[in-house]
């Protein structure tokens, strides 16, 4: 599965790829900023992502309406976070490993 991420913290960039390649899945981010060639850019994110993932304590709320649009336009899952830390990031992975668990949770 591929996760966009919109928001957060992309200093621990290694340590989220690694969890996520141990799990079978890639990850990309936007950082939420809409500015110049930023929506085309969080539009494209979500375009080839599976799952978005949107870090809402860290977004204006422009981008997390701007990204739940084109998630819903585009048919893509969604999941708004307040905070999504790597302990977190690592949990949703191992939710995801259980497909009934982490549908019911996206979906929910």
């Amino acid at each position: 599965m591929h996760i966009g991420v919109v928001g957060g913290l992309d200093r621990s960039e290694a340590q989220y790829r690694q969890l996520a390649a141990r799990t079978g899945h890639s990850i990309e981010w936007h950082t939420g900023d809409l500015a110049g060639r930023g929506a085309g850019t969080l539009e494209s994110l979500v375009e080839r992502s599976d799952l978005v993932i949107v870090v809402t304590a860290v977004n204006s709320h422009g981008a997390v309406w701007r990204a739940r649009k084109l998630a819903k336009v585009r048919h893509k899952q969604l999941l708004l976070l307040a905070r999504c830390g790597v302990s977190k990031f690592g949990a949703l992975l191992g939710e995801l490993s259980s497909p009934e668990a982490a549908w019911k949770r996206v979906s929910g």
